[in-house]
């Protein structure tokens, strides 16, 4: 069967940091706060949602294995605003055989990418 979007969640001792983080530093449009959760629209109909989780179904975990990786073309203004952000683990722009990226932590610790695909047969699958 088809689907018609995904929403990805992750889990917070405390929900207020990553609100802000989310909301604040990486301008992620706010489409619905459901109290325990919060569900932000990444880019079309690509949706982040991030949970309290002392009251989801799952649990936060102190070490995470997930990344979540957005797809901009201005690799180099992201990188700028992160670093003008102090946000945690920021690493420099690295160019790869498909994509330059980046990465860096949100106030949990969970991982994020910032990438360009700049393989262009790479790009138009996406």
């Amino acid at each position: 069967m088809p689907a018609d979007y995904a929403i990805t969640f992750f889990y917070y001792d405390d929900i207020a940091p990553a609100a802000a983080f989310y909301e604040g530093v990486l301008g992620f449009e706010l489409v619905l706060d459901q109290g325990m959760a919060r569900i932000y629209r990444v880019a079309g109909r690509s949706y982040f949602g991030i949970v309290d989780g002392t009251r989801g179904h799952l649990r936060h975990q102190p070490k995470s294995a997930v990344l979540l990786t957005i797809v901009a073309e201005d690799v180099a203004g992201w990188h700028a605003r992160m670093l003008a952000a102090d946000v945690p683990a920021l690493t420099p722009i690295q160019r790869g055989t498909y994509c330059e990226h980046f990465f860096f932590e949100d106030p949990a610790g969970y991982a994020i990418e910032v990438q360009r695909f700049h393989d262009a047969k790479v790009a138009a699958l996406f």
